[in-house]
């Protein structure tokens, strides 16, 4: 069971958002590097990081920062946000990235993720994220009309290593995981599914080491853990012994 810790990328900061909303960001750290070696420093073994100014643009937007992550840490990165083409994917595995996550040309262009799952297999996952029970894109912009199991499904033979699956609902307000959406998702489909969005305190740390969310990979801290609610060395501990 993998416990990621988040950084989120605006305008070369390190921030949380609140509800996916890019007006309201906490800037927490304004070296995303020095975060990202901290965090590696408590004991953490694979990061998540996104490009949240580039899920808007359709591009990527804070390269130079993910470039300074990958040249301070040593543990494998997962990274999405804007990354909308092969090329793209090439060059951020190249440099070193273990894992890309594909969001919005998941729904827009299918074909793509699975030619990437193809060019580069175990490397390439999706993020499915959901509000209202809607798959949303463009940077939580646009709600479509998939459900998160219509999409999982889609991609269920397509090699996908694994889901990184967030409640925006949820998302940065410290309600808790969507327990029951992440794991009714885990059980429809055989991609490993990573919970994401509202971890709040240990007690979604022990909700993770229950019988019934086994299935999971592992999921995704962010405020809880810039916030203090979230004890770095005990949950990995707990993880670790579970």
């Amino acid at each position: 069971m993998i416990l990621f810790p988040a950084i989120d990328l605006k305008d070369g900061q390190c921030v949380r958002l609140k509800l996916g909303d890019m007006a309201e960001a906490t800037v927490f750290n304004d070296d995303p590097a020095d975060q990202a070696l901290a965090f590696e420093h408590q004991g953490f073994e694979y990061l998540h990081i996104v490009d949240l100014n580039g899920a808007f643009a359709g591009k990527p937007v804070n390269g130079a920062a993910v470039d300074a992550i990958l040249a301070a840490i040593t543990i494998p990165a997962q990274l999405g946000g804007g990354i909308r083409d092969l090329a793209t994917i090439e060059a951020w595995l190249a440099k070193g990235i273990r894992r890309i996550i594909l969001g919005t040309v998941a729904v827009r262009d299918p074909a793509l993720v699975r030619d990437a799952c193809k060019r580069f297999p175990g490397r390439i996952a999706v993020g499915i994220d959901a509000k209202g029970g809607k798959v949303a894109v463009e940077g939580w912009a646009e709600t479509s009309e998939l459900t998160a199991i219509d999409l999982a499904r889609r991609f269920e033979d397509a090699g996908i290593a694994a889901i990184i699956y967030t409640d925006i609902d949820r998302d940065g307000v410290l309600k808790g995981i969507n327990w029951d959406g992440t794991a009714a998702l885990a059980r429809a489909t055989r991609i490993p599914v990573i919970a994401s969005g509202g971890l709040a305190s240990m007690d979604d740390i022990h909700a993770l080491m229950n019988p019934e969310h086994a299935m999971l990979e592992g999921a995704i801290t962010g405020r809880a853990l810039y916030d203090g609610r979230i004890d770095p060395k005990r949950a990995l501990d707990l993880l670790r012994t579970s």
